[in-house]
């Protein structure tokens, strides 16, 4: 069973749970996998207690100790920022926790020449802590909007699919990506798992699938919960 501690924010938990489903499209209901979505939206905000580290940490340890002692084989955390909290979550439980910025590296690296500059968009705390950077620094130039940009296209977009206003996520998101498009980013890497509900939330399922610029943490994560499942 696939353990998903959501709630950061729940529409994303929920775009991880329809693609989980949507990748394994069953003729019956006994077909599907099985999940559960534990959608705990009382963990602190992550960009506003970076300083509070310990404050969003036991919250975190106890939404996986819970899918833990429900017997999910391993947990997925459909939010970026979270990942930062990712290696010292994993050394209080006992059953594997997927980092969603490592899985995204591993792709990278396959379809990407070494030196490829890559985009991101994220939120400023995903950018700080440096959950992406870590990885790929060393193989890539990672790349992000500038500060004007940052406040007046990505993060009024992640907050406008907080607030269930798509379209105008969608509308205010196209000047960063028309700017990594621009600078000739080869991929752009939609790190807030908002994103790509602003991006692709009018396109179909399989245009998310064969985008060939944008890389969906969400999508991807959401594949690999999918083969680990299968192999258990």
């Amino acid at each position: 069973m696939i353990g998903i501690l959501g709630g950061m924010g729940t529409q994303a938990g929920l775009d991880f749970c329809n693609k989980i489903a949507v990748l394994n499209r069953g003729k019956s209901d006994q077909e599907y996998p099985k999940f559960i979505l534990y959608n705990k939206s009382d963990t602190p905000k992550r960009p506003e207690n970076l300083k509070k580290y310990h404050n969003v940490l036991k919250e975190l340890i106890k939404g996986c100790q819970l899918l833990q002692k429900n017997k999910c084989k391993f947990i997925v955390m459909p939010c970026n920022t979270a990942h930062y909290w990712q290696e010292d979550i994993q050394k209080k439980i006992k059953i594997p926790l997927i980092s969603m910025p490592k899985e995204v590296y591993l792709h990278t690296k396959k379809t990407c020449k070494k030196n490829s500059k890559i985009g991101i968009l994220c939120t400023e705390a995903t950018i700080k802590t440096k959950v992406y950077s870590k990885y790929f620094d060393k193989s890539f130039q990672l790349v992000s909007p500038g500060k004007k940009l940052q406040k007046n296209s990505v993060n009024k977009a992640i907050k406008f699919v907080k607030m269930g206003r798509v379209k105008d996520a969608e509308k205010v998101l196209k000047q960063a990506v028309n700017y990594l498009i621009k600078i000739k980013c080869k991929k752009i890497i939609l790190g807030c798992t908002e994103l790509p509900i602003a991006i692709f939330a009018y396109k179909s399922f399989k245009k998310i699938r064969e985008s060939k610029i944008f890389i969906d943490p969400n999508l991807l994560l959401a594949q690999v919960s999918m083969k680990k499942y299968k192999k258990k």
